[in-house]
């Protein structure tokens, strides 16, 4: 098999082309890549920026480009090789139009985020949903088509495919109340929160099988963290939680209307995903140079080699974070003693390869954000002690297929600490009945918008089919950093 190579094509196409320079950036480009110190697109870009500015390179104690960094140095005081201007992307001029729903339950700065982002010159269609608040580059809540062949990382998310997954059992809801110790066990001995959590036994490991682990030295690098970190939910909002769920008349084929006890958990592909995320963020803000305003908006082409590592990347992302939560509810189900009758999951930040109404093809990223294309069924959850909702999706093409993912955070999470009371976020959890494990002020229903004023904003989106609400939830322990 022939080693992987970086090209003297692809080093001119870094505005090199003296031929001295070019034998030297080679020699160094593809000795560290022949000797596994870094990934080919790591390597570029790095080159890229040691070109913009070979000084802080330069400057480092036993830096891997120090050499190359003091010889164009050298060379630009000889007036040769001088930095070129690269031509910056520039945003669209024309006033950014989007349907927003629930204008009146999202911030300024969320819906300043998506301005910037219809605008960009690759953007196809946006959509801000109910639940909106300001994240990193695009809003969490919302929905951006781009071209086809363009994917931006932080308008999936740093935690990939973050998702939810919903098992539902044939047996009476009251059992909540019933046997709540023996459930509240079972959580506490089958969950596994905090950052860098891992667990040491197994229900199903097969994903490892997959030769996709083995198709980019990032991936490869990451491989046995992932392994180590299956079938935990990390930090932040991520939860377990046991609740009642009520379905309506004929809502589920096969399930009768009525009142049922169910897990409901909320999390994503953990370390690896962030680590993914991060990497391939970076190296897309090296390569796409945008405003300061667009800058974490900057893309990935994926007829290029890091747009197709990222591309691969998250869509193992994808199944891994699926194969945590079956990870959770298989074993939560061996320990009931119980199998659900069925089981309901979806992705809220992910990018997918869709086509618009008009039948254009382009890339969906929903960040934060539920799909809900015609008969597609989603959960979309409340706070700790408020209800989530099953959805069935009402294929909206305004809404670009989507709806929100959750009720979205009202404050932050300083401003949660410094404004609610202790006092009466405890009063709130036994009013509602709440067992409640781990978790912090920065996560009580008081810090999220009202869910039920998100729901009613969205009904031209998605049909409700049944309601669950929590009762005994398991979260991270308290002052754990929040990774979502």
């Amino acid at each position: 098999m022939e080693k992987e190579k970086i090209s003297n094509n692809e080093l001119k196409g870094l505005g090199i082309n003296d031929v001295e320079i070019l034998v030297s950036f080679s020699r160094v480009a593809n000795g560290l890549l022949q000797h596994g110190v870094m990934a080919k697109p790591e390597i570029l870009a790095n080159l890229e920026a040691l070109i913009d500015d070979p000084m802080p390179y330069a400057l480092r104690k036993g830096g891997k480009f120090k050499n190359l960094a003091e010889s164009i140095i050298a060379i630009r005081k000889e007036g040769k090789f001088m930095k070129q201007e690269r031509s910056n992307f520039k945003l669209k001029e024309e006033i950014a139009e989007f349907p927003v729903w629930g204008l009146e339950h999202i911030e300024v700065g969320a819906l300043a985020q998506m301005r910037t982002a219809v605008k960009l010159p690759i953007a196809v269609a946006g959509a801000l949903m109910p639940d909106a608040h300001q994240g990193y580059g695009l809003p969490i809540g919302g929905v951006l088509a781009t071209t086809a062949n363009t994917i931006i990382p932080f308008a999936v998310g740093v935690d990939i495919a973050c998702r939810m997954c919903l098992s539902i059992f044939d047996i009476p809801a009251e059992a909540v109340d019933t046997e709540t110790d023996k459930l509240r066990n079972i959580l506490v001995d089958n969950t596994y929160f905090g950052m860098g959590c891992t667990t040491k036994s197994y229900f199903d490991g097969s994903l490892f099988d997959s030769n996709t682990w083995n198709e980019t030295k990032v991936i490869r690098s990451l491989k046995d963290k992932a392994y180590a970190q299956l079938g935990t939910s990390g930090t932040g909002n991520h939860f377990v939680e046991w609740g009642e769920l009520t379905i309506g008349d004929g809502a589920l084929d096969n399930i009768p209307a009525g009142r049922y006890l169910a897990l409901l958990s909320h999390s994503g592909s953990r370390g690896f995903g962030g680590t993914v995320a991060n990497h391939y963020s970076k190296i897309a803000m090296t390569k796409t140079k945008l405003p300061d305003e667009a800058k974490h908006l900057a893309w990935l082409d994926l007829d290029k080699d890091e747009g197709i590592e990222y591309w691969i990347a998250m869509n193992l992302a994808g199944e891994y974070a699926s194969a945590n939560h079956h990870e959770i509810h298989n074993k939560i189900a061996r320990a009931l003693g119980v199998r659900p009758i069925t089981r309901i999951e979806n992705h809220h930040n992910f990018a997918w390869k869709e086509q618009l109404a008009d039948g254009t093809d382009v890339m969906v990223h929903r960040k934060g954000a539920t799909p809900a294309g015609k008969g597609v069924l989603g959960i979309i959850p409340g706070s700790m002690s408020t209800p989530g909702f099953l959805v069935r999706g009402k294929g909206e093409v305004t809404s670009i297929n989507s709806a929100s993912h959750g009720a979205g955070r009202l404050m932050s999470r300083t401003a949660a600490f410094k404004m609610l009371d202790k006092a009466v976020i405890a009063a709130n959890l036994v009013e509602k009945r709440i067992t409640l494990m781990g978790s912090d002020m920065d996560e009580a229903s008081m810090a999220y918008k009202d869910i039920h004023a998100v729901m009613a904003a969205q009904n031209d989106l998605v049909e409700v089919l049944a309601k669950f609400e929590p009762r005994i939830v398991r979260m991270a322990d308290a002052r754990e950093k929040p990774e979502d």
